[in-house]
């Protein structure tokens, strides 16, 4: 500090002015060195104010990150116009929507219109008090759902800060809540019962209003076991004996009594208790109801009567429709047997004419010494027996129980070897086309039953087209599968068709409803048996297919046969139908023949005799089993297969017991057990079907004896 040098003008200073001066000049020294003081303590309370605040603010965003890393709690910042301004991580997770998506928003947009009023009344809280009271609102999520949420708002400065709390769960545990009291109410008033509670020692305590309405039992009169006095004397000791002992073992109860109602009336009671527990399991009480089933049961005793009364009703009309049934199925049995035996009569009375006026005039030539005509009647009677023996085949076939040799049967091959045959049948008027599919599958039938099916269905198309036309041979694979052959009794699966087609005259409905009727015919009297589709039907039946005839009236018709496929190996057995000389027999050997016929036994040993062989006969299984067990030698066994006492098959079975090697050669008209050779027949045994000639059967005598010896 300088110091001050005064004058006053030109005067000197005098010493009280010095004075003056010297303490204006430590005066103005002290105000610098104050001044000083003071702005060094500025300078430092300046940086202390700028450190505390710095300090605040980071305090202040650290609480913020707090709060918003809240994983439970959304926290939501609205700023103008309560639009968003921030979120933390929970609010968007219950949200789903991205923070950008979020910021921005206002809170109509999240609230459905529904809670709008509701949030309208939070939002003038927070304005006016500046914080909220808690509220329960929905919230819409980014994909429209809604959830539920509680939420408390306080306002910060020109913000509002945003609480809310995800409570969904609880808010649909008690709308299931809700549902599950008013289904209990629902199931309670739907029962027309009287709910009740015990506890858990079975007595009942509280206000019981379902039961004193039933009863008009006061409170007093019915805690404890008081309520048993509204029993029926007579119900009382089972219904309480009952109840102690489901509260011992804790287990539901049920039990009909009957009560007196407030009415003072006695009405019958369906009693049914189930004991309520605890989280441990542990029984608190029993809720039980009171169901009056009175009018149930005589309901139930009416109907019980009723039903004995009609049970009774029903029992005499299916008794009286049983024997209406019957006696229609007889009538019909009886116009069936009468249509058949009429036919049978017919047919074979013109072959029994035939076979016995040939037999008469070969005795009357024989008489005359008139021989050289004999061959002629002879031929006849042939004609006749054959054309018999065809008829009963037929009969057969229709009525399934043709014996049958199923063999792997290539059915192109049969139809090309047929071709011939059928072009001689049908003449020049009618064109035959054969339409024979590819990789024909290979079927398993008799042949020989299949080219005389053929050959009827083949006849009958001829015989329809009689200004000429065409005729169709077609075959093809198809598979079947259920809804196809369900309405025809047939197996699911692969079959061969065959089918024959003519453009000749068709047949009306009714006829076609017919056409498998035996001895049905459209033919003049002497042209047709009418077995002919017939025949066709039982042999395609018995080889476990079936036919099908599809006509029109003018325009000609279709018959279709369906063969199963059969996946083994084709047959190579190609049987020869010309006959060699019958071979005499070697030294020694022996035949053993059973035969119940007289007549045809006689035949078969008269011949067998001339051939040379030594001949047994016998007329039942008993007697024949005998001679096959004795000592003798024995080459072959030809037996009948229906015999008395002890049929053919049986007979082959117990002589092979003691003659293993036995060969075997059964001839049968027919037999419901030998339908199907192939089943029937074992190694080393074989079958003929009656009628047969006499050097057919001593060819096959032979052949089978050579095999043995083989």
């Amino acid at each position: 500090m300088h110091r001050i040098e005064a004058t006053r003008g030109d005067a000197p200073l005098t010493t009280q002015d010095v004075d003056r001066i010297e303490q204006l000049e430590q005066h103005i020294a002290a105000l610098e060195s104050e001044n000083t003081r003071l702005r060094a303590g500025a300078e430092l309370n300046s940086r202390t104010v700028e450190h505390l605040a710095q300090e605040a603010v980071r305090c202040s965003e650290e609480r913020l990150s707090y709060v918003l890393a809240i994983r439970t709690v959304g926290v939501m910042f609205w700023g103008q116009g309560f639009a968003l301004t921030d979120v933390n991580e929970a609010f968007l997770h219950m949200t789903g929507f991205t923070r950008q998506e979020a910021l921005g928003k206002t809170w109509q947009e999240l609230t459905p219109p529904e809670f709008h009023e509701a949030t309208w009344k939070a939002v003038n809280e927070v304005t006016s008090l500046g914080e909220t009271t808690p509220y329960e609102k929905q919230y819409v999520r980014k994909d429209g759902s809604r959830w539920w949420g509680l939420f408390a708002a306080r306002k910060g400065g020109d913000e509002v800060v945003e609480f809310v709390l995800d409570i969904t769960a609880r808010k649909e545990a008690e709308a299931a809540l809700r549902l599950s009291e008013a289904r209990f109410r629902a199931a309670v008033e739907a029962m027309q019962g009287r709910l009740w509670t015990n506890d858990a020692t079975g007595r009942m305590v509280g206000e019981q209003p379902g039961w004193a309405a039933l009863t008009g039992q006061s409170f007093d009169e019915y805690q404890g076991y008081g309520w048993t006095s509204a029993v029926h004397p007579d119900d009382v000791e089972p219904t309480v004996e009952a109840w102690r002992v489901a509260v011992a073992a804790q287990r539901p109860f049920g039990i009909e009594h009957r009560v007196r109602r407030q009415d003072g009336a006695w009405r019958l009671f369906a009693l049914r208790a189930l004991p309520a527990r605890d989280d441990t399991g542990e029984v608190r009480e029993w809720v039980g109801v009171h169901t009056d089933i009175s009018n149930r049961r005589a309901r139930e005793a009416e109907l019980r009567e009723l039903n004995e009364t009609l049970e009774m009703r029903v029992a005499q009309a299916v008794a009286e429709r049983a024997h209406a049934e019957e006696a229609l199925r007889q009538s019909q049995k009886m116009e069936a047997v009468g249509q058949l035996t009429g036919g049978l009569a017919h047919d074979f009375n013109n072959l029994l004419t035939g076979i016995t006026g040939s037999l008469d005039l070969m005795g009357t030539r024989l008489r005359q010494g008139r021989t050289g005509e004999l061959e002629r009647y002879i031929g006849a009677a042939m004609t006749s027996a054959q054309r018999a023996a065809a008829l009963t085949h037929r009969l057969l076939a229709f009525s399934r129980r043709q014996p049958l040799d199923p063999k792997p049967v290539e059915a192109n091959r049969l139809l090309a070897d047929m071709e011939d045959m059928v072009k001689r049948t049908h003449g020049p008027g009618i064109a035959l086309e054969m339409k024979l599919a590819g990789n024909l599958w290979r079927t398993l039938c008799d042949p020989v039953q299949l080219e005389s099916a053929i050959l009827n269905l083949c006849i009958n198309a001829r015989d329809a087209m009689v200004e000429g036309g065409k005729l169709t041979i077609e075959t093809a694979n198809i598979h079947l599968e259920e809804a196809c052959v369900a309405p025809h009794d047939m197996t699911p699966g692969s079959y061969v068709t065959i089918s024959v087609v003519d453009n000749g005259a068709g047949m009306s409905p009714e006829v076609l409803a017919r056409a498998f009727d035996p001895f049905f015919t459209t033919k003049p009297i002497g042209q047709g048996t009418g077995l002919g589709l017939s025949m066709v039907y039982g042999f395609a039946k018995q080889s476990e297919g079936h036919v099908r005839v599809i006509s029109n009236e003018g325009q000609g018709t279709t018959v279709k046969l369906y063969l199963p496929r059969h996946r083994g190996e084709a047959s190579d057995e190609d049987e020869g139908t010309g006959l060699a000389s019958v071979p005499r027999a070697e030294a020694g050997e022996t035949v053993l023949v059973v035969e119940d016929e007289p007549v045809v036994r006689a035949l078969i040993i008269e011949v067998l005799n001339d051939l040379g062989y030594q001949a047994l006969e016998a007329a039942d299984g008993p007697s024949g089993l005998r001679l096959a067990q004795s000592g003798q030698r024995i080459d072959l066994l030809v037996t009948d297969v229906g015999l008395p006492g002890l049929n053919g098959r049986q007979l082959a079975d117990q002589a092979r017991l003691t003659r293993p090697n036995l060969k075997v050669l059964f001839i049968t008209g027919y037999a419901a057990n030998t339908t199907q050779a192939g089943g029937f027949l074992e190694p080393g045994m074989g079958m003929m079907t009656k009628p047969f000639s006499v050097d057919t059967l001593m060819l096959r005598i032979r052949e089978m004896i050579e095999v043995r010896a083989g």
